[in-house]
This record gives C-alpha cells, structure tokens and sequence, in this order.
C-alpha cells in the first residue's frame, strides 16, 4: 500500500510547485489522487522501468505550469492512467462504477474530464492524413469542457519529452501524431512554445538525420550570431533610451522545425535561411499607452534600418483570433541579411508564450477555477470557429478571406468572407444568435440570411419567441452558429422524441395489445418507411401520425388482416402493370405510374427540368404542380400536406427544352461578357434567351443568364465550361430571378 509519505518524497518536486502557487484544498485533492493513482498503479512500469505514476505527475505539472489550468485538471491528469488501466482490467461496461467512486471522491467535474480524456484515448489513428477529419470531429464532439484536449495535450507533450523511451514503432506513430495533429491544435490556441517543442520533439525522430544536422549548425553559428545580434542592436537600443522608452529584449532562435520546412518549401540549404532568428523588443507601459509605445518604436527602429513593407505584420490594430498580439517587421541589416524585429508589450509577450490563459493571469487573476472558467469560455468559442476540414486548417498554404464588421457600440468582429447577419449573431452570443429575426445594417432593414460587408455596422434585432428553425443551417457559414443551431435542433428532437415514446407507451399500455414495445416500433417503423424510432417518436410528438390511426394499423396487423391488404394490393398493382401500354405519349412526366390524362404545370418556385429529382402536389384549383425535391418549398409541402403529394419521375424518353436560370460572378475585364456568350451560344450550341449584367462594388460583375437545356446534364456541363473561361469566380444554377440557390 502506498501512502502519502512515499508520494510525497517521490514527488516532492510537484508538491512543492502546488504549495506556492495553489490553495491548501489543491494540495489536499492532488495529494490524494496521487495516493488513489499510485495504488492503482503500483504494479504499472514504463517503457523505462520507472513507475506508471510518473507520467501522470508530470502532466499534472505540465497542466499547472505550463498551460495554467487550475485544481480539477491536475486532479484528472494525475488519475487518468489509473481509470484507463481500471477499465481494461475490469472491462468498459464497469466504466459508470468506476467513475461513480471518482465523482464521489473528486466531484463531478473531476469525472466529467476523464470521461472525455477515456473516450479521446480510444481513437486509433492511421499515419494518414484522411484521419485528421475525424480526429476533428471527436475534438469538437468533447469541446463542452476544453480542459479534455488541454490536458491531452500536455499528456502528448510529456510522451513526447519521453520518447526515446519507447520502441521504434511507437517513436515514428507518435511523433507522426504529434507534429500533424497535436502542435496544431496547440497553435490553433496559442500555445506556441507547447507547439514548437512537439514538432521539433517530432522531427527528431521522424527526420533524425536533418535534425540533427540542423541542430548541430545551429550550434556552430551561435557565438557568431550573438555578435551580430549586439552590434544590431546597438543603434536600436540608442534611439528607445532617448525616447525614454522603458523596455528589455530578447532574441529568439527558430525552431529547429521551422528552418527544416522552409529548407523543404524554398528548397534551400541551412545557409539559404536569413531568417533563422528574430529580436523581440519587449515594452513596459501601461495598456492605454500600449498601441502609442509600440507604433513610436516601429518609427526608430524604420529610421535606423530599410524595412521590407511586404512583410509587415500588424497583429496589434486587430488581434489574431487566438489573441495573439505583436508588430512584425523585417528589416535589412545589409549584405543580403534580413532580421525580423517583433514589437510588443509585456503583455503581449505573455499572451503569445502562454496562450489564452495569460489574458487572465495578466490581470492579477488567481489560479484556480476562476481563471479556468474565464478563459475555457473563449476556448470554446475558438475549439468551433473552423469553416473547414482540418486537413485545410493546418494547411500552411491555407488563408480564409475575412472581413471585419462593427457593433453599434464599436466593437470589432471578425468573420469569414459570406458570413451574414445570422452568423453575426451568433459570433456575438448563442442567446442572440438563436432569438434573431433580422438585423440592420448601416440602419438599413435587413433579413438574417443578408450577407455582411467589410465595415458594415450591424445591428441585430431579436425576438423572445423565435427559435432556430433546420433551414437556417442554409444561411449560415461558421462554425459556431452551424454547431449551436445543430445542438438546438439535436435537443428538440430528443425532446420530441422522448415525449413520442412516452405517449405511445401509454397508449400500448392501455390498449392491451399482446406485442412488446420494440416489436411495436419496429412495425411502425416498416409501415410508415421511417429509419428509425426516433423519426417515428417525433412524429408521434409533434401530430404528423395520428394515434388512432396507429391503432388502427397495429390491429390489422396482430388481427391478420394487414397480410390480406397487402397480398390484394400486390396483385392489383401486378395487374395494372402487365396492362400498361409501351411509352408513346409527348407526355414529359409519368405520374403514379397508373393515372392517366393528367393536367400538369412546371413549378415556378423550382423550376425544374428533366434530370432532376421531382414529385407532383396536387393543387386546388390548378391540377398537379411539379417541384424539384430540394424545392425551398418541398418540406413545408410534405410536412402540411403529405396526402397532396404524389410520386413524378421523368419519361425516359421524353425530349424538348426547359429554360433555366444561372447566375454567375467574375472579375469586371473587357471582353468577359463577350467569352460568355461565345461559350453558351458557339461552344455549347444552347439558345440563349436573356443575359443581365451588374456592376458590383467589390471590382467584379454579377450576371443572370437565361438559356434553353434538355436536361440537368447539359447544365452542369454548361458550369463547367463557364468555370474554364479566364475570370468567372462562380457559376450556378438559381431557382429563378428572385429566389436563388446553390
């Protein structure tokens, strides 16, 4: 049995971080997760021989010092190898007992994070870059408490300080992992210094020979770096002193990494590099004087050396979205030798090393819940921005177009390009976003799907009785206000649901049929063509199906009479298909198969043509319309009136012409239009029945074109050909000149 005396000499050096940065109940809950730990863990050895417990403590100390995070996650760091070992002894259906003891031990936040840290642990990762997407997806799927992937991070980075530990398989996996998944994640949250240390842990291993090579001229170059570095500085440090700039400086090394991917990318040598380090100019001020000190010291450091204005980077005026703060500049230092100066407060500094969690160190916040619960909200919020796959987020090469918009308070947004006024809403808070009926902008009415410009100020109007609806998943393009949208519908149909099985229960229950509840929904389901029982609950809950018609189904069914139904019904249809006439009619549509002589009109809200997807609805006063299935009508059709709607399908053989509308956007370039028309009328040999251009403020055209097509075939060859000519941006399909969609 080990006990707290043998934790604590083993391990003082944690203990002794904890007693002089956290409280005495800190110290009491990681003390006793050690003990519980330890004992789970006691007969549990490293690849080293050293004890399990081990790597957990060192997490734990990475947690605390390194990331900033407070009681509860170094109390899960610590018990996280102990829970994984406990579930593969005693198997994944004994988890809820297990985590039942934690919880009462450590409380239900304790547990909550190591639930998420066994589930993160379960993925298996393939060395591929396919598996990036999924990884994504099980990351946003426990960013509801983001301590799970800060600490998995810093479980990674202490595997990876101990990598050369384990065998060569391992060694290539992990380091794999980490330098494509995990320092990616660490820079997607500001976590610089966790991220250079895992890739340059990585290439170690995964590209030993350039590292190495790399390392030791690093080596080399050092002492006549320092001396360059010294006498460039020196005319800097002159001009600051003069200007009573208060300050200190620090000059930075590439990582090793960084030098051996721009060797790769410029195909270069060691000595092709000029940017191997850079001089951080550090300024103590105070934050109103914090814009006016660091645009002074651009000034003297311009007027001392020629600055390459290509390069300048402004991260000062407008932050990146993880918070990082600093004025980049690269200046020549003659003899083709280029420096890169960066130029920020101490604060600033801060931010950039430690990431998020300095915001609030900085202000004088304590460690502990309270700085955790301040800055995992922005977490969050940062873990769901993404708009696409991973894969292109970590893409060096990958850069989204952004625009920045303004409260009517004044206050900055940023968001991709196309974002719209729902979007907005959402970037502002999920309360907002989900009760927004429209907005205004620049003091203009505007509705929620309405696109945001560069410098709009936007103004967005609520209602207490709105609620996302699954359409607005159409209007939005971040990820933010596509999750928490998703996450209200999931919640309704759960609630739905939930009160669907209920009510069907009750209703089984007292119409005492001889047929389980399983047997039940799995009938219903067969019947109704529903997937699942949970589509068939909804339709219970929210009136679609009728309760007594369900009994009515269920009868004919146990009774027998169902069986008889269906066998007359086979062979009816068998009847009326050996009797069907070989397609002769002009007819462009079948219909039901069986109904003959019907009257029909094309849909104008779709406009569809052969090719596409259609169904009939039967109208009152004008016989059948047909619409494209993915008319923006079609649901609220189906959802109000299911017993209007009919089957379609296009006769194999029909011929003829539909017009269809496309809408296209390209830069405004002379002779544009005129490759247009060549490629539709000369190229594509399609009649061409109308073409409307517009001006737009952005330098390019938007244009409306109206042309006669046999089917959906030709207008997607049509697309493609209008995307080959020098200039068009975007070509697509619109339903019609008023009613657009992609």
């Amino acid at each position: 049995m080990i006990e707290e005396k043998n934790i604590l000499d083993e391990y003082g050096w944690f203990f002794t971080f904890i007693k002089e940065n956290y409280s005495e109940k800190t110290l009491h809950d990681t003390l006793k997760a050690a003990v519980t730990s330890g004992n789970i863990l006691k007969n549990e050895k490293r690849y080293n021989g050293k004890p399990m417990l081990e790597h957990g403590m060192a997490v734990a100390m990475i947690v605390g010092r390194e990331i900033g995070l407070g009681r509860n996650s170094m109390v899960s760091a610590i018990l996280h190898d102990a829970l994984r070992v406990t579930i593969n002894t005693i198997g994944t259906e004994r988890i809820s007992e297990e985590l039942g003891k934690i919880r009462a031990q450590f409380g239900e936040e304790v547990a909550g994070i190591l639930t998420g840290l066994s589930n993160i642990s379960e993925l298996k990762l393939n060395m591929e870059p396919s598996q990036a997407e999924s990884f994504r997806e099980i990351i946003v799927s426990y960013s509801e408490d983001p301590r799970v992937i800060l600490i998995k991070l810093a479980d990674r980075l202490e595997v990876m300080r101990s990598i050369t530990i384990f065998p060569k398989e391992k060694r290539i996996r992990k380091s794999w992992e980490s330098m494509n998944l995990y320092a990616q994640i660490a820079h997607k949250l500001g976590l610089y210094n966790i991220k250079s240390e895992l890739e340059d842990l990585s290439l170690s291993q995964l590209e030993p020979k350039s590292y190495n090579e790399i390392k030791s001229k690093l080596a080399a170059s050092e002492k006549e770096r320092q001396q360059f570095i010294e006498k460039f500085v020196e005319p800097i440090e002159e001009g600051l002193q003069k200007a009573g700039i208060k300050y200190h400086l620090k000059s930075r090394t590439k990582s090793i990494f960084s030098i051996w991917n721009k060797m790769r990318k410029q195909n270069v040598p060691f000595e092709g590099v000029y940017d191997i380090f850079a001089i951080r100019l550090i300024l103590d001020c105070s934050p109103e004087q914090e814009k006016l000190q660091c645009w002074t010291v651009y000034s003297i450091v311009s007027d001392i050396y020629t600055p390459n204005t290509e390069r300048m980077r402004d991260w000062i005026t407008i932050p990146k979205s993880n918070g990082y703060e600093s004025l980049h500049t690269t200046v020549s230092a003659g003899n083709g030798k280029w420096v890169e100066i960066q130029i920020r407060t101490e604060r600033m500094d801060s931010i950039a090393e430690l990431g998020i969690a300095a915001h609030w160190r900085y202000k004088g916040v304590k460690n502990g819940s309270k700085t955790s619960d301040m800055w995992l909200s922005k977490l969050r919020e940062l873990m769901s921005e993404t708009t696409s796959d991973i894969a292109e987020r970590f893409d060096a090469g990958y850069m989204m177009k952004e625009i920045f918009a303004f409260t009517p308070n004044g206050d900055i947004r940023k968001l991709p390009e196309g974002a719209t006024i729902l979007d907005f809403a959402f970037d502002i808070h999920s309360t907002l976003g989900c009760s927004c009926t429209g907005g205004k902008a620049n003091g203009k009415a505007v509705p929620i799907r309405e696109p945001i410009h560069n410098g709009d100020i936007i103004e967005i109007i609520t209602n207490k009785n709105q609620t996302p609806r699954a359409d607005w998943l159409n209007y939005v393009v971040t990820s933010k206000a596509k999750n928490k949208i998703k996450a209200f519908l999931r919640e309704e149909q759960a609630k739905n649901a939930r009160e669907g099985r209920e009510e069907l229960e009750r209703k089984l229950k007292s119409w005492k049929m001889a047929k389980t509840i399983d047997e039940v929904v799995a009938y219903l389901c067969k019947f109704y063509k529903q997937k699942s029982g949970i589509a068939l609950y909804e339709m219970i809950a929210v009136g679609r199906l009728d309760i007594l018609s369900i009994r009515d189904v269920l009868q004919r069914w146990i009774s027998g009479e169902a069986d008889q139904e269906r066998r007359a019904a086979e062979a009816e249809a068998e009847r009326k298909r050996s009797n069907i006439m070989p397609e002769q009619s002009n007819d462009a549509l079948i219909i039901d198969e069986g109904l003959d002589n019907i009257v029909y009109k094309l849909a104008k809200c779709c406009n569809p043509i052969k090719g596409d997807d259609i169904f009939g609805f039967v109208t009152i006063a004008q016989g059948i319309t047909i619409h494209r299935m993915d008319c923006p009508n079609a649901k609220r059709m189906k959802m109000l009136y299911p017993y209007r709607v009919m089957a379609a399908r296009w006769r194999s053989n029909s011929t003829g012409s539909f017009r269809i509308n496309l809408r296209f956007i390209a830069i405004d370039a002379a002779g544009i239009a005129a490759s247009i028309t060549d490629t539709v009328s000369r190229d594509m040999k399609l009649n061409m029945k109308g073409l409307n251009i517009s001006s737009r403020a952005d330098g390019t055209i938007e244009g409306l074109i109206s042309v006669e097509v046999p089917s959906t075939a030709v207008v997607d060859t049509l697309i493609y050909a209008l995307l080959r000519i020098k200039g068009v941006q975007k070509a697509y399909r619109v339903n019609n000149k008023s009613n657009e969609t992609n």
